[in-house]
């Protein structure tokens, strides 16, 4: 039988995909139940488990596919990126409307009412998708009105199936964004949870992780000079150009989105990872 990447394929000893009959052994195979994240952030978790390790998040509004779900937990892939792993149950819905509007803030505020000084129901993350039922001003300010109720600033929204001209000033947007393994949030990310969520804004639907990134796009020689937007590689970590000499990356030394000159990152980099293992370019 085929051997598959468990991140991308819902396939267990006891039960796999239907998709997969064929292709891997499994005791049971089962079409995914569709659903949606109810919740602002649903981290995915290699374990149905509440100590287990995040290894991606899904977003308000994304939609997944269902496998199983025990005790509290259900076992999903998500329709977006195909990532396979466990989330909290009650962190999913049945599928609702589709989103109308998508948050393009790095994160913005849902209030009871269309009123900045009314309380603050929840905090939601660029990438998120919520239906808009309407729009009404107060104070010479327009709010988007939910149909599940509250208020959002509307210039923190873009109709859906819009998007960023240039993914690269998406993700400076994200700059001093907290880092987070994992994280794929305007509250916290990785190095490829940034290049995901700018490259979604921009309409583009990239892989989850960095190999799987590193794979996905066409090599470039950085002898023939780099340019913004080019992507840089190293083991497990990849930046972001800004132009031919500065990058944008989620990294664990400043703990933040920030930015450098791509020297600086290499000479910084090698003694603990090595050199750049390649250059690509989207």
């Amino acid at each position: 039988m085929t051997v598959l990447d468990r991140r991308l394929n819902a396939v267990r000893p006891d039960l796999a995909d239907e998709r997969l009959r064929g292709r891997v052994e499994a005791r049971r195979f089962a079409a995914g139940r569709p659903a949606a994240v109810a919740v602002p952030v649903a981290d995915i978790k290699a374990a149905p488990a509440p100590e287990a390790g995040v290894d991606s998040q899904l977003l308000l509004g994304d939609a997944v596919a269902v496998f199983d779900e025990k005790d509290g937990w259900a076992w999903v892939q998500a329709a977006r990126d195909a990532y396979v792993g466990y989330v909290r149950a009650d962190a999913l819905a049945a599928p609702a409307a589709a989103p109308t509007h998508v948050v393009v803030a790095p994160r913005s505020f849902v209030y009871s009412r269309d009123d900045l000084k009314s309380p603050r129901v929840e905090a939601l993350s660029m990438g998120s998708g919520v239906a808009v039922s309407g729009h009404a001003e107060s104070r010479g300010t327009r709010y988007a009105l939910l149909a599940s109720g509250g208020a959002m600033i509307a210039a923190h929204l873009r109709p859906a199936g819009g998007h960023a001209a240039d993914y690269v000033a998406v993700a400076e947007t994200l700059e001093h964004t907290p880092y987070l393994w994992g994280g794929t949030s305007g509250f916290g990310l990785d190095c490829s949870g940034l290049v995901q969520l700018a490259m979604r804004m921009a309409g583009r639907n990239a892989p989850r992780d960095t190999d799987m990134q590193e794979r996905a796009f066409a090599p470039v020689d950085p002898a023939a000079g780099l340019k913004r937007g080019d992507l840089v590689f190293w083991k497990g970590h990849v930046a972001v150009m800004l132009d031919a000499e500065n990058v944008i990356h989620a990294n664990g030394h400043t703990m933040l989105v920030s930015r450098e000159r791509l020297a600086g990152a290499i000479g910084r980099i090698e003694p603990l990872y090595g050199r750049p293992t390649s250059y690509r370019r989207p």
